[in-house]
């Protein structure tokens, strides 16, 4: 487990794990997550964090709690997809701000990205 970054509040951090975690498939639509209990063990963490994660995760759409059954990702395949381009689109103005900041052009970016993609096997763009 790694380590969680003193410059955020924890429970945002777990959030964007499980943001990462849906986005890659790696928890799907339906399923249920660990109960409160079980993830604060796993992520040695306070139940409340955990709570206070899985509220913000329900408040935007992405997790529903079922009473007496326990906390499940969205079936709402809208939301699921916004979830995905809102991770994108912070991807690439994180990329975009710290390459303008080093004096990369458009140009200089693209063209950098392209070839990392072409080694990777991946340059279909």
């Amino acid at each position: 487990m790694d380590e969680f970054n003193t410059s955020k509040p924890i429970y945002l951090q777990l959030a964007d794990r499980i943001h990462r975690m849906i986005v890659s498939k790696e928890l799907k639509a339906g399923e249920k997550l660990q109960s409160v209990r079980e993830m604060a063990i796993t992520y040695n963490v306070n139940p409340n964090t955990i709570q206070r994660t899985y509220s913000e995760l329900e408040r935007e759409g992405i997790l529903e709690t079922r009473r007496g059954q326990g906390t499940f990702v969205t079936e709402q395949e809208d939301r699921l997809i916004q979830l995905r381009g809102n991770l994108k689109d912070e991807q690439i103005q994180t990329f975009v701000k710290v390459m303008q900041e080093m004096g990369y052009s458009s140009y200089e970016m693209i063209s950098g990205l392209q070839d990392h993609l072409n080694k990777m096997g991946k340059g279909d763009v």
